[in-house]
């Protein structure tokens, strides 16, 4: 398939690290069947000018540079063969050192001038990037809702439902969330390692000390969980329906605490913006609970995103009609 003069003129722009690179597809096979990307840097090429966004140290043998990757994104940079690697050492004529599969540890890259060196490393960065973005969610970030005043409420939502609405189309008890597991889902992460585990753990605890406390005046928040509502067009054929979180006094302190959150979490790389604002809302019943009881670790609330190709929707139109009563208050 030849490339259109538009794809030339106007290629993909990716931002790292406050950099913009220009992003070009060359319609080789890749690796494991997906389109292999290549990648140079513009407007102004790193490779040209000093570089600060990373260290490049000099050695008795020319220039070295390391990159932490979590393991399972080196099949990445090999590429199928080790195509990507050959083509990247042969390009930049760098010399890049990968640990073995499944070993965490650095992607260390060496060569004998620095702008060859810096080259590498920048096309691998935005190669990372690229391909993480294709990863399935590892965690989310979420504020729990399993108080038992919330249950209890939540168990009597489940009950009504299956009595009143159980011969509606698609509608069965396997459709409910467990009641331990009910939660505000504020965004999903790729964490690839433990060392990124940490770094959003340790995050996390930053965010408490810079505003969470202040924001909740060291308070718990109680809010009102109230009212359900489906996240597609038309209620006769639903996937996921969620009810709708609102802080008690009326304030806004737990829609600042969550765009905040996520805010930070972006900004650090740990996570993709999806939306202007977080959308607080607890998922009660989902399709893809339907298949896999624990598909909520794996599937992202927010948009009803599932690993199944095939999910089977249910009619929601009276479960609107019929509840209206709320859950209840929690902190």
């Amino acid at each position: 398939m030849r490339r259109s003069r538009m794809d030339v003129l106007r290629p993909t722009l990716i931002r790292i690290g406050g950099r913009v690179y220009r992003k070009n597809l060359i319609q080789e096979q890749a690796y494991q069947h997906e389109e292999e990307e290549d990648f140079c840097a513009g407007p102004s090429d790193c490779a040209d000018e000093p570089c600060d966004a990373f260290v490049v140290e000099e050695t008795e043998k020319g220039f070295q540079c390391r990159v932490e990757v979590p393991s399972p994104l080196y099949k990445y940079i090999i590429g199928k063969k080790g195509e990507t690697k050959k083509r990247l050492e042969t390009e930049t004529r760098t010399s890049i050192s990968i640990p073995k599969p499944g070993v965490e540890g650095e992607i260390v890259i060496t060569g004998q001038h620095r702008s060859g060196v810096i080259s590498a490393r920048t096309r691998i960065d935005v190669l990372l990037d690229s391909f993480r973005k294709k990863q399935p969610f590892t965690h989310f970030l979420s504020i729990a809702l399993n108080q038992p005043a919330i249950q209890e409420k939540f168990l009597q939502f489940k009950e009504e439902v299956l009595e009143k609405c159980s011969k509606d189309h698609g509608v069965s008890s396997s459709l409910f969330q467990n009641p331990a597991k009910l939660h505000l889902t504020l965004g999903t992460l790729v964490l690839l390692n433990e060392q990124e585990i940490q770094k959003a753990c340790d995050l996390l605890q930053r965010c408490k000390e810079d505003f969470v406390d202040q924001i909740a005046g060291g308070k718990p928040l109680t809010v009102e969980v109230s009212g359900v509502e489906y996240m597609n067009d038309d209620p006769a054929v639903t996937d996921v329906l969620y009810a709708k979180v609102h802080m008690k006094d009326g304030s806004d302190r737990l829609q600042v605490i969550a765009d905040q959150l996520v805010e930070r979490f972006v900004a650090s790389g740990l996570m993709l913006k999806e939306w202007d604002r977080v959308k607080l809302h607890a998922t009660v019943m989902n399709t893809v609970f339907r298949k896999d009881p624990s598909a909520e670790e794996r599937n992202n609330t927010m948009t009803g995103k599932s690993s199944f190709k095939e999910r089977e929707s249910f009619n929601g139109r009276n479960i609107l009609k019929e509840s209206e009563v709320a859950f209840e208050n929690s902190d």
